[in-house]
């Protein structure tokens, strides 16, 4: 695949790095922020309606927030810069929280999922971070510097559910609704991610890369990037049902949890098994990225389905130990992240620069409305078939990518590296 050529004026190895340090930076508190509302969302919607069957609409909220943003975002940044997208992302989170706050204040529980759905907003623009580390990346790096911005979310992902009970504190000392104490939290890490996006991000990564690849053409012109939508396909299959297989199980974790841990425990369970799960999902990221560069994305991707597949029979086999749910959580996660970090990399790969950022909409928006919809089907499965039926049916989900990647692999050509 021809390389981006920095012109002399332009170091362009320099910029990558401080581009990705930024982005890592943001990633860290914008985990803080969402880890709030994976741990809580289910728990305040299952409060609020008095049903536990519809809380699993409280994830559903959040991914369909993040479906119908990913595309207007995409196509922001693909007009105006990964910088304007990030921080338009970030704007809707910090409104989504205070309306989260405000539904629990008023036990409005509509109102709940129109702000946890403008939280999801939020996401869509974190999850258009990692597709930012790779506007400029060389293609011998691309999977370690998307998985470096995947990483980074660990720190943030894992501290924003322990979170939970200092939250709690804090927030019953002010008089704030219950459970949404950590929210404060939250609040203070996406306005400090919206100015670090702001004034730090300079230059814009991929506005950057479009007018060195302009320059580029113009000066020297070379065969252009081919677009191989096949496989572009094949990585949105992946990241997507990798993405609902993780959301669907990790949703109804927390009111599982409840059923089987004792009633002032959950708090706590729920905490420190979702911190564990969100460190399972971005800890190794890096690992995983030097993987899918070193093997290939789809190997990658396939280790990805294995993990998945064993979390699921642990969750099916152990679902009334909370251990062994434990244990499913943190392997859920590593699967997650094995599939999405090297799906990632295939679809930027096999897209040309110039259809990226719609592409990269595209995929997202798929990922995040399959996943509200799975979300919504696992709190009815959960209802009529326990945990470990819903595990069990999730499997589905693992075998569609895996009966995929047989027929991918013909299209599978690694780039010409120079």
């Amino acid at each position: 695949m021809p390389e981006i050529a920095a012109p002399a004026s332009v170091d362009l190895v320099a910029t990558q790095r401080r581009t990705v340090r930024v982005l890592a930076a943001g990633q860290v508190l914008s985990g803080v922020a969402f880890g709030a509302t994976l741990s809580l969302g289910a728990l305040l919607a299952a409060d609020l309606s008095g049903q536990e069957a519809l809380s699993g609409f409280a994830t559903a909220s959040v991914t369909l927030g993040a479906a119908l943003t990913a595309i207007p975002l995409a196509r922001l940044a693909g007009r105006r810069g990964r910088r304007f997208a990030l921080t338009t992302g970030n704007l809707a989170a910090l409104a989504g929280i205070a309306v989260v706050i405000t539904a629990a204040a008023t036990r409005a529980f509509p109102l709940l999922l129109v702000g946890i759905a403008l939280i999801g907003a939020g996401n869509a623009g974190t999850l258009q971070s990692r597709f930012a580390a790779t506007d400029l990346a060389h293609a011998t790096r691309r999977g370690r510097d998307l998985a470096t911005v995947v990483w980074a979310t660990t720190v943030g992902g894992v501290v924003g559910p322990l979170l939970l009970a200092p939250g709690e504190l804090l927030g019953a000392s002010i008089g704030m609704p219950r459970l949404t104490g950590a929210y404060l939290f939250s609040f203070a890490a996406q306005a400090v991610a919206f100015a670090l996006y702001a004034l730090v991000l300079r230059p814009d990564p991929l506005l950057l890369a479009q007018r060195l690849d302009r320059e580029s053409a113009a000066s020297a012109p070379v065969a252009p990037q081919p677009d191989r939508p096949a496989l572009a396909r094949f990585a949105m299959l992946a990241v997507a049902a990798s993405h609902v297989t993780m959301a669907s199980v990790m949703a109804m974790t927390p009111v599982h949890l409840s059923h089987i841990v004792a009633p002032d425990a959950v708090t706590l369970a729920v905490g420190v098994t979702i911190a564990l799960h969100v460190f399972g999902m971005y800890g190794l990221s890096p690992l995983f990225g030097v993987l899918a560069d070193r093997w290939g994305r789809i190997p990658v991707i396939l280790l990805g389905q294995a993990l998945l597949a064993a979390s699921l029979v642990t969750a099916a086999v152990f679902a009334d130990a909370q251990i062994g749910v434990l244990v499913a959580l943190v392997l859920l996660g590593l699967g997650w992240s094995a599939a999405t970090v090297a799906g990632s990399a295939l679809l930027t790969e096999a897209t040309p620069l110039a259809l990226r950022p719609r592409r990269q909409g595209r995929s997202d928006t798929l990922m995040t409305a399959c996943a509200a919809v799975g979300s919504v089907l696992a709190g009815i499965i959960l209802g009529m078939s326990g945990y470990a039926g819903l595990a069990l049916w999730a499997l589905v989900s693992v075998a569609a990518v895996c009966g995929a990647a047989i027929i991918a692999r013909r299209f599978s050509v690694a780039p010409a590296l120079p």
